[in-house]
């Protein structure tokens, strides 16, 4: 939907459309938040949800917000894998909670069966901070579902040029077998082959098994030297290269966005030196000052998948007063209008500034975190971290 028509939207919804459930004009608005607590990513979800809280806080202290309206945020278990598990959590949070919206979630398959189950069926508006499918591109959102990490279609070449620019010609691949190992997959392979490069196999993996050593032999077979691995930091992602290292195996790895956590390096230690990996960021000012802005409200900042959070939060909240209401429908009409130019540009820190800006009628353009700039169907192009393991953490090489 274009800018013109989502503005026709937002101005065409009347006083008597707006319903206590979503908080129009209440003293108190609810906005999800719902990610994986439990499974395979919980060593990355509990930053991830501070930083959300974060944007909403700031907004809330400011009270600039619908003239003085606060957000309070619910949270929600994704689970991350069990779709069921996640519909089940969205259905409590959008009826019975009555929130806003949803910032999350995590996981691109549950991300798709919330969207496709709950969200849009009910008009709220979904901001995820690191659904990465590209399946997720075309899916059927009327125009609800947004994410402020970008496709795996991207990832995927980005990481095929990495190998490249390594001299790093052939590798085997295990993935988790979901809609985010698989679409990932396809990306990279199709890339890196393009590139010159070998896939030597391609082999899916199930999370939660306790042995992985069928799986590894099976990989090894292959001949390769390097192994990527496309899989989740707290299970079967980290199980296969723990068999890998103690069979001897393999010894040098590839990782994606859902194996970057510290967590995997307590786990494995010192074999995970010289690791290397991608993970959707950037080292512009804007970067920077939101992990100093963290920082200094005692959380992380420098995590996996934070800034997104916070951007994701924060353009929620400024929607709503870019539509002068937490009207669900009137979330999604001016999401676009605040995440895109024109308007002044506005920063990780600066969420007061650009509610005052739109209290007084003008126009914002929400850099935040990650450089926030939305495609056509709501979605970031984004850039990524070339990262290497070295001295027992992830270390920046280059931003691509």
């Amino acid at each position: 939907m274009n800018r013109t028509i989502k503005t026709a939207l937002a101005v065409s919804i009347s006083a008597a459309s707006l319903s206590m459930a979503s908080g129009a004009f209440a003293d108190d608005v609810k906005v999800g938040i719902i990610l994986g607590y439990t499974g395979p990513i919980e060593s990355l979800t509990p930053d991830m949800a501070e930083s959300a809280e974060l944007a909403l806080k700031e907004v809330s202290d400011s009270g600039l917000l619908l003239g003085g309206t606060t957000l309070t945020p619910v949270r929600g278990d994704s689970t991350c894998i069990d779709s069921a598990a996640a519909t089940a959590a969205a259905e409590r949070l959008i009826t019975s909670d009555g929130v806003a919206a949803i910032m999350g979630a995590d996981c691109s398959g549950v991300t798709t069966a919330i969207a496709s189950n709950v969200a849009v069926p009910n008009g709220v508006v979904m901001v995820s901070p690191s659904a990465t499918s590209p399946a997720l591109t075309t899916i059927e959102d009327n125009g609800y579902f947004f994410r402020t990490a970008p496709s795996d279609a991207r990832q995927g070449q980005v990481l095929a040029a990495v190998l490249i620019d390594r001299g790093i010609m052939e590798v085997a691949v295990t993935y988790t077998n979901n809609d985010y190992g698989k679409g990932l997959t396809d990306s990279f392979e199709g890339a890196y082959t393009e590139m010159g490069g070998e896939v030597s196999v391609v082999a899916p993996h199930e999370d939660g098994k306790a042995d992985y050593a069928a799986e590894v032999a099976a990989l090894s077979a292959s001949g390769s030297d390097h192994l990527a691995v496309f899989g989740y930091v707290d299970q079967g992602g980290k199980g296969i290269i723990q068999s890998s290292i103690d069979t001897g195996a393999f010894e040098n790895f590839i990782l994606a966005d859902g194996m970057i956590g510290q967590s995997l390096i307590d786990n494995i230690g010192d074999d995970l030196e010289g690791t290397i990996g991608t993970l959707p960021g950037s080292e512009s000012q804007e970067a920077a000052d939101f992990v100093t802005y963290a920082q200094d409200n005692g959380l992380t900042g420098d995590c996996p998948f934070c800034a997104e959070s916070y951007d994701a939060a924060a353009l929620i909240a400024l929607s709503m007063q870019a539509a002068g209401s937490a009207d669900r429908a009137a979330i999604q009409a001016s999401l676009m209008d605040v995440a895109n130019a024109p308007g002044e540009p506005i920063g990780p820190g600066d969420l007061a500034l650009g509610l005052q800006i739109l209290a007084d009628g003008g126009e914002i353009d929400y850099v935040g975190a990650t450089n926030v700039e939305l495609t056509e169907v709501g979605e970031t192009y984004g850039s990524y971290k070339e990262l290497e393991v070295s001295g027992g953490e992830f270390v920046t090489q280059q931003v691509r």
